[in-house]
């Protein structure tokens, strides 16, 4: 299995372009729906966001949560949307998969996206690990390493902070591949860890999961974005799956 670094030469080839290598959007154009390049396309990658809801739906139930929208070619969290909100889930599952993605917070605000998770539990952080999306700077859990952005939620930090700041678009990747899982963002590794392993086991007991024999022991289950009560936006979202 190789791991892909995020950040290449072919993410970085022109100023005139944006850090996807699309030509950013002109002031009333409408935004160009999501695509993947020819190469992305041969390579087995596939959209999770196609510019639509389709594939999607709320957290053990059968529809789109209110507050989640599309807007302006993006998957955006409103929680003043419609009076109500709930996590988003793929309808589809996934076992070993490279994600990328974009996103973008507002200040103050915290996110996360959430992989292999089962509906056997209340609530998909019971089930599902997270790679957390926050605004460091703004929010409270940006002062623990072990729950700002890019890590781990509450078991792994990150190397070091490489977020932007609230408002700018941030590119990450989670590669799970059997027990290894690695977080990317802005173009680092900066969480690598084993699942189900004695160590990984130990840790969980040491903090709030160990309430919840499930937690990261599923081998497959749904991609998940989390409603934490902030605005968030998401775009970009592709997968390829590894076996």
């Amino acid at each position: 299995m190789t791991f892909l670094a995020c950040g290449g030469d072919s993410e970085r080839a022109s100023a005139a372009q944006d850090d996807q290598g699309q030509v950013p959007d002109q002031p009333g154009q409408e935004p160009a729906a999501p695509s993947l390049t020819p190469e992305e396309a041969a390579a087995g990658w596939r959209l999770l966001f196609d510019g639509t809801l389709d594939g999607w739906r709320g957290y053990r139930r059968d529809d789109v949560p209110a507050g989640w929208s599309v807007q302006d070619g993006t998957l955006a969290f409103d929680p003043g949307r419609d009076g109500g909100g709930g996590d988003l889930i793929t309808v589809d599952q996934f076992a070993d998969f490279e994600l990328a993605f974009e996103w973008k917070i507002g200040p103050g605000g915290n996110s996360g996206l959430f992989f292999r998770l089962t509906e056997e539990e209340r609530a998909p952080y019971w089930t599902g690990p997270e790679m957390q999306v926050l605004d460091n700077a703004g929010h409270a859990d940006g002062r623990n390493p072990e729950t700002s952005a890019g890590a781990n939620y509450g078991l792994h930090a990150p190397s070091r902070d490489t977020t932007k700041p609230a408002g700018e678009w941030n590119q990450a990747r989670v590669v799970a591949h059997g027990t290894r899982v690695e977080h990317w963002l802005n173009g680092e590794r900066v969480v690598a860890y084993e699942l189900w392993t004695e160590e990984w086991r130990a840790l969980v007991a040491a903090t709030k999961f160990a309430e919840w024999p499930g937690y990261g022991m599923a081998e497959s289950g749904h991609i998940g974005l989390q409603d934490h009560g902030d605005p968030v936006w998401y775009r970009n979202i592709k997968l390829v799956e590894r076996r």
